[in-house]
């Protein structure tokens, strides 16, 4: 399964759902076929209406009034991974990020991907590296040179101090 957005709210009185749309375009939240939540309990088939304040307005069978629709605020909303289709060239679906090994561009075994964040300045890596530590990458062209699926190996040229002691150096330096 693959999360594609998650219920923010409802939208008016009549039912109707703001969704907060992960994928590139974001009204193809409803293009998929039937969204199931995390457990795979309720499947909705979303109806889109429009865009408003940067989220989807949609309506689904079913949530007919405000107060069902807002039950439903921070449902995460999922569809099969054969329903998508697949990614182009230099295009990754985060999901397939996860657990990937992650290798400076000299070849040292940095840590592995964990999670693929996206807080609307940029895409980030967030690696598991050495010692239970976890460092933020910019997921960029150039920090980020390879992403080979394929070998399961992303090769990085991190910032200097990234991953190395300098970063705690900079920091203790920098109240000093």
């Amino acid at each position: 399964m693959v999360r594609i957005g998650h219920i923010a709210g409802a939208s008016g009185v009549k039912g109707d759902l703001r969704i907060s749309s992960y994928t590139e375009h974001p009204m193809d939240v409803c293009a998929y076929g039937p969204v199931e939540d995390k457990e795979g309990k309720e499947k909705f088939v979303l109806k889109p209406k429009r865009i408003a304040k940067g989220h989807v307005i949609a309506h689904a069978d079913g949530i007919d009034n405000r107060d069902a629709a807002e039950r439903l605020r921070g449902t995460e909303l999922f569809v099969t991974r054969e329903a998508l289709p697949p990614p182009g060239e230099e295009e990754f679906y985060y999901n397939d990020l996860i657990d990937v090994p992650v290798y400076a561009v000299n070849g040292d075994i940095l840590g592995s991907v964990i999670a693929v964040h996206d807080f609307g300045a940029g895409t980030i890596l967030e690696v598991n590296a050495k010692k239970g530590k976890t460092v933020l990458v910019p997921f960029t062209k150039d920090v980020v040179p390879v992403v080979d699926l394929s070998a399961k190996r992303i090769e990085i040229d991190p910032p200097e101090g990234l991953f190395g002691p300098m970063a705690e150096q900079t920091a203790s330096e920098g109240n000093g």
